[in-house]
């Protein structure tokens, strides 16, 4: 549906060149609620405006539905953005227009006709639960309100894309949670395919199958929401996770640990089926070795349960080995995290 392939693109103010991504590949399938999340200037914002071409790519290739957009000639070009939406943080509504009007704006640049126009507005404010305002002004609406007229302007023309540019960051918890259900219904019912650009990672865990974590212009880790928050590799990516799974020692517990010798630690991670399941107890019954629960958690992504344990063994590496083994052949992810040998000389 959305493909980048080796893209970069530079800006150039004062004389000043400005690598704003670089070498970016991509994609994103047909039906995905697809998050990329990064700090302040990773280049989200960039990347997500090369998808329907508001920024050309001063190298490489952005595909939609197959096409590559640097081929199309202009008239192609504005055919294929009908089929692309867009909603903004700060909405972008127009302040001297009611309601219906500013949703009625692509259908008017389309020329439909005036019973065409109401009847697709008409639908769309029922959809969003706006019918009540179609004659208010921006002026009178709250800001989930307002996110909500541009979720229907976004949609008037059935675009088979949605592009969300950091569209709840300017909403309180609540109403970011309302419009983020709205996004999955939309993605569900409409079969959309929803674009999501946040620094929020909480954006990610509620309504994202699949995330790229960006840093720099560049992607550092990407893969689905499950894989990502289950292993996060890169600093950046367990610094976004830790924002909403606690899956770390307190640093009271670590204080202790560390006067410890002789006994090994461990990172468990329990995705679906294996979360439900008596696993850790038969391993523990199963082997000859103490087993110290140092840190346990569960947190719900995409209907599934991720669950951590971090625990600290001692007894025969053989036996040891055993445990982790069963583990492992049980579907449950194991990381040893922090290792403690004895130091002989002080026995």
């Amino acid at each position: 549906m959305i493909e980048l392939r080796n893209v970069y693109k530079t800006f150039t103010r004062k004389e000043i060149q400005i690598d704003a991504l670089k070498g970016i590949n991509l994609k994103v399938e047909k039906g995905d609620i697809f998050g990329v999340i990064g700090y302040s200037g990773a280049g989200k914002s960039t990347l997500i405006r090369l998808v329907n071409y508001l920024e050309r790519p001063t190298k490489g290739q952005v595909f939609v539905a197959g096409h590559d957009l640097g081929e199309y000639n202009d008239r192609e070009l504005r055919a294929a953005k009908k089929n692309i939406g867009m909603i903004f943080q700060h909405f972008n509504l127009l302040e001297s227009k009611k309601v219906f009007d500013n949703v009625a704006i692509p259908l008017v640049l389309l020329k439909k006709n005036k019973a065409e126009i109401r009847k697709r507005v008409q639908e769309l404010l029922e959809f969003v639960g706006l019918s009540d305002k179609a004659g208010s002004y921006p002026s009178e609406l709250s800001g989930g309100q307002k996110q909500r007229v541009g979720i229907a302007r976004a949609l008037a023309s059935n675009p088979s894309i949605l592009l969300c540019d950091e569209a709840t960051s300017a909403l309180d918890p609540q109403t970011t949670q309302s419009i983020l259900q709205l996004l999955k219904r939309i993605n569900a019912e409409y079969n959309i395919t929803v674009m999501i650009i946040t620094h929020e990672m909480s954006v990610i865990q509620e309504i994202c199958n699949k995330v790229a974590v960006m840093e720099e212009g560049r992607i550092i880790e990407q893969g689905s929401v499950l894989e990502v928050f289950g292993h996060p590799q890169h600093e950046t990516t367990q610094n976004f996770v830790k924002t909403v799974i606690q899956n770390s020692l307190t640093p009271s517990v670590q204080k202790s640990i560390k006067a410890e010798h002789g006994k090994l630690l461990y990172k468990l991670n329990f995705i679906g089926k294996s979360a439900s399941e008596p696993i850790l107890y038969e391993m523990i019954r199963s082997s000859n070795i103490k087993v110290n629960i140092l840190f346990a958690n569960t947190t719900e992504i995409q209907e599934m349960t991720l669950g951590t344990v971090i625990l600290q063994l001692n007894g025969d590496q053989a036996e040891i080995n055993k445990a982790l083994a069963f583990l492992k052949n049980n579907g449950v992810g194991v990381e040893e995290v922090e290792s403690y040998v004895f130091d002989h000389s002080n026995r």
